[in-house]
């Protein structure tokens, strides 16, 4: 009786153990099954989308946890990234900038103030306080003022960016001193017309038209009213900078000086003068107060500016291509496949970028920084320009959208419904579609990753 017993207890117990070890599935059991579901999701969401049918399409998603990839179509061919190049441009100034802004660095000899830029998008921007600026440059003691302007080693424009765009206020001009975010706002008031700042501009064809817009003539800083449908109320148009010209007018303009100069002017006009390097600092912001718009709201000019910020600090030069090649060779030198890489902002066709590089960057982002500091600058579900997508995943997707004609693109980090962070990257160029049509298929693909994984 007690050995029926005991072959009964252990039959039981045999039992349990082979169930047990049915329920039990390897990781590499578990990564097949993740990467074939989310093939599935793939063929159903992208790939059997017609609006996708003309496109190159590239998606890499990985999970930090088990340092694996669960999935990986084309992540290692290149794309035109578009916007999703701020990320980079991110994770240089987070790693590189400190927790305040350099505005700009001063001197101020006898009756003579120094300034020499830093490339600081927020002076005198609406949507910052220029307090400490404004009084550094109104002291009545002051006579004169010289921009130190031998830093600037780079252009107005990036490389390969879209000269016909000049008119429109994503494509503001970088400079050494931007002041008012290098644009013109031009405000409209019934009959009445003022501009911010002031700079004596001039126009031609003033109420010519019944209902009109501005167009500024390319070379120049005039303007010429144009036929419009509707006058707009408030209209923002990027300056000619001409490195640091433009900032010596607004600030004449605000202090009533004249003897306002930049060191290039001075050179050319071939005055004999002694300038000692400034070496007083005006710190302004905080420095994520700059990084989350500029990701939220994909702004170009405070990504471009960003840049060149890093590179001012780091190199003590302004130069998108020094600062970049030095990037390659240090902070990002562990990337999977070297990218052409060409701007901060993403504006250029001329950048190429693979999607495991994002994810790459990605994932050092999430290692070297806290997730509070990475989930405040990039934006969620329905925020800045993920807004109206990934409602239903607020809080549980955390991106950077990118968009050019004919591209989209979309990386960041997706938290599912099971716990688990992902990281991913999802480039498509080239369709011949909306730009709407490709958002709304890649949202129906992450959103069922987020659902089944």
């Amino acid at each position: 009786m007690k050995s029926a017993i005991f072959y009964l207890t252990a039959l039981v117990v045999l039992a349990g153990c082979t169930n047990t070890k049915k329920a039990i599935k390897s990781p590499e059991s578990i990564t097949v099954e993740a990467k074939n579901a989310i093939q599935d999701i793939a063929q159903a969401t992208i790939f059997n989308d017609s609006n996708f049918a003309t496109a190159h399409i590239g998606i890499s998603i990985y999970n930090p946890a088990t340092q694996q990839y669960l999935y990986n179509y084309q992540g290692d061919k290149y794309f035109v990234p578009a916007s999703n190049m701020k990320l980079f441009t991110c994770y240089a100034a987070m790693k590189n900038l400190s927790d305040s802004l350099v505005g700009l660095r001063y001197s101020l000899f006898n009756d003579t103030l120094v300034l020499q830029g830093n490339a600081d998008a927020t002076i005198l921007h609406d949507d910052y306080k220029s307090d400490e600026f404004l009084h550094l440059i109104g002291q009545p003691k002051i006579k004169a003022i010289i921009i130190d302007d031998r830093n600037w080693k780079d252009n107005g424009f990036g490389k390969g960016w879209s000269w016909d765009d000049y008119n429109d206020d994503y494509l503001a001009e970088r400079g050494p001193l931007p002041l008012y975010g290098n644009v013109v706002k031009f405000i409209f008031n019934n009959d009445e017309l003022t501009t911010k700042p002031e700079l004596g501009l001039t126009f031609t064809n003033f109420n010519t038209y019944k209902s009109f817009s501005l167009k500024r003539q390319f070379h120049d800083n005039k303007f010429s009213f144009v036929p419009a449908a509707k006058t707009p109320k408030e209209l923002s148009i990027p300056l000619i900078i001409n490195g640091a010209q433009t900032a010596q007018k607004i600030i004449a303009t605000i202090t009533g000086r004249q003897n306002v100069f930049s060191i290039s002017q001075l050179t050319q006009s071939k005055i004999s003068f002694s300038i000692v390097k400034p070496n007083s600092i005006l710190k302004t912001q905080p420095t994520d107060s700059l990084l989350k718009p500029m990701m939220h709201n994909s702004d170009n000019f405070f990504a471009e500016q960003t840049l060149l910020m890093v590179s001012n600090e780091k190199l003590g030069v302004m130069s998108d291509e020094r600062i970049i090649d030095t990037l390659l060779k240090t902070d990002f030198k562990g990337l999977p496949q070297k990218p052409r890489w060409v701007d901060g902002s993403g504006l250029s066709r001329y950048n190429l970028i693979t999607p495991q590089d994002f994810v790459w960057v990605l994932n050092k982002m999430k290692a070297d920084f806290s997730w509070q500091r990475i989930t405040t600058i990039l934006p969620t579900g329905n925020e800045g320009t993920l807004n109206n997508y990934y409602k239903n995943l607020a809080g549980n997707i955390f991106a950077k959208t990118g968009t050019l004609s004919s591209q989209v693109a979309l990386s960041g980090y997706l938290i599912t419904k099971r716990g688990e962070t992902l990281v991913f990257s999802v480039l498509v160029n080239n369709h011949q579609t909306s730009a709407t049509a490709i958002r709304r298929g890649v949202e129906k693909f992450l959103t069922q990753v987020y659902e089944q994984y």
